[in-house]
């Protein structure tokens, strides 16, 4: 038992330093390209706040111009003289919202080509370290892995890791900062309605996990059964003249298509899992949107909490916001 014990121990402080030096390794696939990540975070961040803003100036014009409440968000950043003419202020409003749009909308496009030019220079030092490292392999290892696994990994893995990794630097930098504001300025507007963010919210979250530990074991049976017709094609191509000499061509077509449709097959179960996301993350978001209307219809038809009509818009702009960015 002891002896077990410490073999355990073993694999665990192995298992541990096999993850510090695949961190260690990711960040070197950076080098040169830093730069362009630190920029897309920037450009992204200056995104989302101008996004958290147009909703503020939307209750703004409701509030102010179409109402004409005598309290409302942001009165303060506007003179009297101003707000006293409907037809001005609405009009500066609106042009400021369409300036903020704008800009976010530059912000956005700064992001997204940053994210790529570092997403494909990750790729690019990806692919030459990972040749260098076959290339270093001993006669074993190259049996071990195999051609055609090897040829997936410098392929199809180096592509998914880069599109991971432009999703990592566009949304996984992006989106907790949306969560945040967008909840932080809820419970500004109307704290009573902006409980419902944290049953919704940690809910959805769960949802995702349960996909994702669910999900996990089903892309990697896709990844064998590509390695499998990887490894068909090849032996096709190389034996060639073997499989005509003996007349096997058809029984090499009838196991190449087998290995066709059991990737086939793979792919469906693990992409038919993920279908469901986008119909949850629906049911989520408008179910919020519902709650939080038919709560605060009330509360402005009776005028029992002070809830003006902009800041109910506000309230259902930042639900979607938070909710779409999970």
């Amino acid at each position: 038992i002891f002896v077990g014990y410490q073999t355990k121990k073993e694999m665990v402080a192995i298992e541990e330093k096999s993850k510090k030096s695949i961190f260690r390794h990711l960040g070197k696939t950076f080098s040169g390209y830093k730069k362009y990540a630190v920029l897309t975070m920037v450009f992204g961040c200056a995104e989302v706040m101008l996004e958290v803003l147009i909703p503020m100036l939307m209750s703004v014009i409701v509030d102010g111009g179409l109402y004409r409440e005598e309290d409302f968000m942001l009165k303060w950043a506007f003179s009297p003289e101003l707000i006293a003419n409907r037809n001005r202020f609405v009009l500066t409003v609106g042009l400021a919202m369409v300036s903020v749009a704008i800009v976010s909308m530059m912000c956005g496009l700064l992001a997204a080509r940053f994210s790529a030019l570092a997403s494909q220079g990750f790729a690019k030092n990806l692919r030459s370290s990972l040749l260098e490292k076959i290339q270093s392999f001993s006669f074993a290892n190259t049996d071990r892995f195999s051609t055609s696994s090897l040829i997936t990994r410098a392929t199809t893995d180096v592509n998914t890791m880069r599109m991971t990794m432009l999703q990592v630097l566009r949304t996984l930098m992006r989106s907790p900062i949306m969560i945040v504001m967008a909840t932080v300025m809820a419970f500004t507007i109307a704290p009573h309605l902006a409980v419902i963010f944290l049953f919704c919210i940690p809910l959805l979250a769960a949802i995702l996990a349960v996909l994702i530990k669910t999900g996990q074991p089903r892309f990697k049976r896709m990844l064998r059964k590509m390695d499998a017709m990887n490894k068909a094609v090849q032996e096709n191509l190389v034996s060639s003249r073997v499989v005509k000499a003996y007349v096997r061509g058809d029984y090499e077509s009838k196991r190449f298509r087998n290995t066709a449709e059991d990737l086939r097959n793979a792919q469906l179960a693990s992409s038919r899992l993920f279908t469901m996301t986008g119909p949850i993350q629906m049911l989520i978001m408008w179910g919020c949107t519902i709650i939080i209307l038919f709560l605060g219809g009330k509360e402005i038809i009776y005028e029992n909490t002070g809830l003006l009509t902009g800041e109910l818009v506000s309230m259902v702009s930042y639900t979607t916001q938070a909710v779409s960015s999970l």
